[in-house]
């Protein structure tokens, strides 16, 4: 094995995740850039429920994004089917060279894009409150909309047998 791979079989496209990473970074910089130059100013604290209702809207918006049926036409040229979920959820995984496999990697994995998905509601949130509140407050609801599906279908099934 060649000392020089990051893994085993020398897959991992490691130039291409930092050029997703740096986008991302690249993005987060312009935005304060932007924001800052048409004289916006930071919240100077977010109460704990903002937070958590920004927790709720990152985890619902990031799972619509990434294991969703009807969102697979985002995702499809990067990741190909890899199979079925629960609650009509998805899995695909990256396909393609290096720039299409890493892209893959963040579109099929809701843990990752939570993180660009968190950037952008906070970034909204700083810029406009109460919209984002909107926005975020729609998101949690389906979540809280999610877990009460699973809740109706596990005591139906406990009940029926």
């Amino acid at each position: 094995m060649d000392d020089q791979r990051y893994d085993e079989q020398g897959e991992v496209p490691l130039t291409s995740y930092a050029g997703v990473a740096g986008v991302f970074a690249a993005s987060a910089v312009t935005y304060a850039l932007v924001f800052r130059r048409m004289g916006r100013q930071v919240p100077e604290r977010v109460p704990p429920w903002d937070v958590a209702l920004l927790g709720t809207a990152t985890f619902k918006a990031a799972r619509l994004l990434t294991r969703d049926k009807v969102t697979s036409f985002l995702r499809a040229p990067f990741t190909r089917r890899a199979g079925e979920g629960g609650g009509s959820e998805v899995s695909d995984v990256p396909r393609g060279g290096t720039a299409r496999q890493a892209v893959g990697s963040l579109v099929s994995c809701p843990f990752c894009m939570a993180a660009w998905v968190a950037a952008g509601l906070t970034a909204y949130y700083a810029w406009a409150p109460r919209p984002a509140r909107l926005v975020c407050a729609g998101l949690s609801a389906v979540t809280v909309a999610d877990w009460l599906q699973y809740a109706w279908t596990g005591t139906r099934e406990a009940v029926d047998g």
